[in-house]
């Protein structure tokens, strides 16, 4: 089964591209970021690219690259492009493609539309990335009734970093949607160490996905 993947965060910074890098590993998926806003010489793709088995056929080029490090909607208007989410061409592969939005589930995308409505808009499923944190919960909810709300396919959610059971049972209970994976947090980020990972959790991940394989 090939299908295409939104991977969404219900925050920036928690850890979306390290789970992408872990869960293209284990699906033997591609990854896909559209827009990266900033650090154009150690870009999300970059570190992906390095991480997974043979990377450099896995990883597709960027749809926007944007100089400055911020939301992309801003990132944007400093380099006088504009960005049209509807006019992205989503890159063609025989294996599941994983795509990383940028930010959290209502992040800008471009100055009228939000990383949701890119979602909603190539009518993708999606995986959210979440992390325990103070807060978190309350992120956590906020996005599920987001996508859900647009009638938004959750996959599952994917924890990312140290594990809280009471955080995560409430989660579930709540929301109805299951939490399918759990990421550790890696102190030394490595290939070896996603490979590692990405082994020890497929079996249980792909069995919660319902997923076949490419």
């Amino acid at each position: 089964m090939q299908q295409k993947i939104a991977i969404v965060g219900i925050h920036t910074d928690i850890g979306k591209t390290i789970a992408s890098a872990v869960l293209a590993e284990a699906l033997g998926a591609d990854y896909w970021k559209p827009v990266q806003a900033g650090s154009l010489d150690c870009s999300d793709s970059m570190l992906v690219k390095s991480l997974l088995s043979n990377g450099t056929k896995r990883v597709h080029p960027e749809a926007v690259l944007l100089t400055e490090p911020q939301s992309p909607h801003a990132a944007a208007k400093s380099d006088g492009i504009q960005i049209d989410h509807t006019h992205f061409l989503l890159p063609d592969t025989n294996k599941t493609l994983l795509i990383e939005t940028a930010g959290g589930v209502l992040s800008p995308v471009s100055d009228h539309a939000t990383m949701a409505d890119f979602i909603q808009y190539f009518n993708l499923p999606a995986l959210l990335i979440s992390n325990n944190y103070l807060g978190s919960i309350n992120h956590t909810l906020l996005s599920i009734e987001v996508l859900k709300k647009r009638g938004i396919n959750i996959l599952g959610v994917v924890m990312n970093g140290t594990e809280n059971a009471s955080s995560e049972e409430f989660i579930e209970a709540y929301t109805g949607v299951p939490i399918i994976a759990r990421i550790p947090f890696f102190e030394n980020l490595n290939s070896a160490n996603i490979k590692q990972c990405a082994a020890e959790i497929r079996s249980s991940f792909l069995e919660k996905l319902g997923y076949e394989g490419n």
